[in-house]
C-alpha cells in the first residue's frame, strides 16, 4: 500500500501563519496536520504501507526531511515530489507518477477524520464522503441505488448533491489513476481552468471501474483560522489531556482537555479548556481557551480565546480580551 499526499498549496486561507510554514506543517494538539493525517491513514488501511509520498513546492530541506521522519516513523519509505505550479488536484497528484502503482490511499493534507473502519482494498476505489448544508464549494457524488458513485461533480453551481468529497481517495491500481491523469494533461483538458481529479474519476467510472462511497466518523477541516482552533479542540476531545513531564506549572490552572509540550513553562495562569501550547513556550499571568500557540513563544498580561499564535512570538495582551491570529516571529505589545 502506498500513500500519496499532495501539499503543495502555501495555505493562503490561513495566513500569517503559513507565511513561514506549509499548512500542513501546522501544529493541531501538538502533531503537524499532515502527520496526523497520515498515522490516521495507516491505522485504517488494514495492510503494510510501504511507502507514503508527498507532493511539495519549495519548502526547503528542513521540511523535506521533517516529512521522510514522519514515513519512517510509521514504518515507511518517505518519498518527495515537487509541484511547481498549482495547476490543480490531477496535475498534483501526476507529480508523484512514479509512486502511482498497486494500492494507492490518495490524501490531500488540509483535512483531518476520524473513522472506525477498515478499509475494504478489493473494491476497484473508494471516494470518502461526507454530507454538509453547503456543497457547492465541494467536488461533490451521486450515487445509485446499489450504492455506487454515478457521477462527479466539481463545486456544482445549482445542486446536485450534499456528498461533498473530503479529499480521501482509495484505489486498487494506480496505475489506472496516473493514465487518466496523463490523458488530461496530454489533451489539456481543464475544468475551471485547472486540472480537476474529477474528471480523471468520471472517465474511469466511465471505463467500467466502479467507486464506493466511504464514510467517515468525522470530517474536520484546516482551512482557515477558526477551522483550525476547531478541529484542534476536537482533536483534543478525542485525546484527552496530554502534559508533558518537562513542563513546568507554577501557581496555574490547566482545565482539560489541553496539550502542554516539552519545556513549557506556565505561570499565575489559567489554561484550557481546548489549548494547545507548543515546545518552550512561556505563559505568565494570562487566561487562555480554545487556543493555538506554538514553539518558543512567550505571552503575559492576556485574555484570549479562539485565537492562534505562531512560533517566536512576543504577545503582551494588556489584559483586555482578544481573539487573535499572529504568525511566525511576531511581536504585539
Amino acid at each position: 500500500m502506498k500513500i500519496i499526499v499532495p501539499m503543495a498549496g502555501r495555505g493562503s486561507r490561513l495566513r500569517p501563519h503559513t507565511l513561514t510554514i506549509p499548512k500542513p506543517l501546522i501544529p493541531i494538539a501538538g502533531k503537524p496536520i499532515v502527520q496526523r493525517l497520515v498515522e490516521d491513514i495507516v491505522k485504517v488501511c488494514g495492510k503494510e504501507v510501504d511507502e507514503i509520498a508527498f507532493i511539495i513546492g519549495d519548502f526547503g530541506k528542513e521540511v523535506e526531511e521533517s516529512l521522510v521522519k514522519i514515513a519512517e516513523g510509521l514504518g515507511a519509505k518517505g518519498s518527495i515530489y515537487y509541484q511547481d505550479k498549482p495547476l490543480g488536484t490531477a496535475h498534483a497528484i501526476l507529480c508523484a507518477q512514479e509512486s502511482l502503482e498497486g494500492n494507492c490511499v490518495v490524501a490531500f493534507a488540509d483535512t483531518l477524520f476520524r473513522a472506525d473502519f477498515t478499509l475494504d482494498n478489493t473494491k476497484d476505489g473508494i471516494i470518502w464522503v461526507s454530507q454538509i448544508d453547503d456543497p457547492s464549494v465541494f467536488g461533490v457524488v451521486k450515487l445509485n441505488k446499489e450504492n455506487l458513485i454515478t457521477d462527479f461533480v466539481e463545486k456544482p453551481e445549482t445542486f446536485v448533491s450534499d456528498l461533498a468529497i473530503i479529499g480521501i481517495y482509495y484505489f486498487k491500481d494506480g496505475n489506472n489513476l496516473k493514465n487518466e491523469l496523463q490523458y488530461l494533461l496530454d489533451n489539456n483538458i481543464k475544468d475551471k481552468g485547472e486540472y480537476q481529479l474529477t474528471n480523471a474519476l468520471e472517465n474511469m467510472k466511465n471505463k467500467g471501474i466502479q467507486f464506493s462511497p466511504g464514510e467517515v466518523v468525522e470530517w474536520l477541516d484546516c482551512g482557515n483560522k477558526d477551522a483550525t482552533v476547531h478541529t484542534n479542540e476536537r482533536v483534543l476531545d478525542h485525546n484527552g489531556n496530554i502534559i508533558s513531564t518537562t513542563a513546568l506549572l507554577e501557581n496555574s490552572e490547566i482545565i482539560e482537555p489541553c496539550f502542554i509540550g516539552k519545556n513549557v513553562v506556565i505561570k499565575n495562569s489559567k489554561i484550557g479548556p481546548y489549548v494547545s501550547i507548543g515546545e518552550r513556550t512561556i505563559v505568565e499571568k494570562s487566561c487562555i481557551s480554545k487556543t493555538i500557540i506554538q514553539n518558543e513563544s512567550f505571552v503575559i498580561n492576556s485574555k484570549i480565546n479562539n485565537s492562534m499564535i505562531g512560533n517566536k512570538c512576543f504577545f503582551d495582551g494588556k489584559n483586555t480580551n482578544q481573539k487573535i491570529s499572529i504568525g511566525d516571529f511576531s511581536e504585539v505589545k
